[in-house]
């Protein structure tokens, strides 16, 4: 059995979420590529030391540029802001090791080209973290659309809607500084990524984008709120999608409904083992959503249980995107979604957002 070093840099929220990930992985899917946790990287050596301790690395640095270049770290996995993703992915594409980056792809759409552009001219394998696509309903969801169980999809809505910053008097914090940390930059990839491989390409739209409380406790807010888009996709199909931080109410809002001239499929992610499934066939009076849930006929799904209906968890998400990864490094192909599938949602991004400062209706393919 091959074994692969794993540096991550950053050991927060995201952090965690991979060193647990790369440390259950093998056993869920049996991978041929065994991860080890060699390195994390953290803002000092306290935390990173305290990181290495409770996650198992075998050595820990708040040097991240060492991180990259240590020859027992084989691959890299970047877990933290979006401002740092550049440098880091650059680096390590210099020496020739595969990428996984949490999305967005950089802080910008400047980054993301440099950063695709990098990976390209490596030829290492790259990846972004796109999660909540990767459950098995929604990778279900893809399934049926691409065998025209639906038929032609005519209508998309979706969202990427919490309430994490909903009350005004919540305080300023990294999170309220900045258009990278803002809505578009957080939250707004999640679904674009997800209208992108359901439905296909995004020819043009017309968006607004809005900051909600423009004071909070302990500073002024210089990123948005919320923000609201209609598209027209390429293959002809209407779309809407709403993004937001301050949605009351909402904790875990990635939530899509997709029309088609056959039937329709609807999706939420605070329910993420079910799916609903319509059909336009039989008698009228017995037609209806019939509520699926998900199980060891749906992808992805058995490794973690043989029983349906036990459901899956935000934690195997990212277990699911660690043997994608694995995958890719063993075959030297990569997986979507690759560093150019992050930067085709970063151009949507900055898409929409110069449409709110024109009010007026873009082409994507001018971006």
């Amino acid at each position: 059995m091959t074994e692969v070093g794993i540096g991550i840099l950053g050991g927060g929220y995201m952090g965690k979420a991979h060193a647990v990930a790369m440390s259950a992985v093998g056993a869920v899917f049996n991978t041929p590529l065994r991860p080890r946790l060699e390195m994390v990287c953290a803002s000092s050596e306290l935390s990173a030391e305290r990181y290495r301790a409770q996650y198992g690395f075998s050595r820990a640095t708040s040097d991240w540029e060492a991180l990259v270049a240590d020859p027992k770290v084989e691959a890299l996995v970047i877990a933290t802001p979006q401002g740092t993703h550049r440098a880091a992915a650059e680096a390590a594409f210099a020496l020739g090791k595969p990428v996984f980056c949490e999305k967005p792809l950089g802080a910008s759409l400047e980054d993301s080209r440099a950063m695709v552009a990098a990976a390209e001219a490596s030829g290492c394998v790259n990846m972004v973290g796109f999660n909540y696509i990767r459950t098995p309903a929604s990778q279900f969801a893809r399934q049926l659309i691409a065998s025209g169980e639906i038929g032609e999809i005519t209508w998309f809505r979706g969202e990427h809607t919490e309430d994490f910053l909903a009350d005004p008097q919540s305080p300023a914090t990294w999170r309220t500084t900045g258009m990278a940390n803002g809505t578009m930059g957080d939250l707004a990839p999640h679904m674009i990524n997800g209208a992108l491989a359901l439905i296909g390409p995004i020819a043009r739209l017309i968006a607004e984008v809005e900051t909600v409380h423009a004071t909070r406790p302990g500073g002024t807010v210089t990123n948005d709120d919320h923000a609201q888009m209609m598209c027209r996709f390429e293959n002809g199909a209407m779309g809407q999608m709403y993004f937001s931080r301050v949605a009351t109410g909402r904790k875990m809002g990635y939530a899509y409904e997709i029309t088609g001239t056959k039937g329709a499929i609807r999706f939420d992610q605070e329910d993420q083992n079910a799916l609903w499934l319509y059909r336009m066939e039989g008698p009228e009076a017995t037609r209806g959503f019939t509520r699926i849930l998900t199980g060891p006929a749906h992808p992805d799904y058995e490794p973690f249980c043989q029983g349906p209906g036990h459901g899956t968890g935000y934690q195997d998400q990212i277990i699911i995107e660690a043997k994608d990864f694995l995958t890719a490094i063993a075959t030297g192909q990569s997986i979507w979604p690759t560093f150019r599938d992050g930067m085709e949602v970063n151009r949507i991004v900055a898409c929409a957002l110069a449409s709110s400062t024109s009010k007026t209706w873009q082409d994507v393919a001018t971006f």
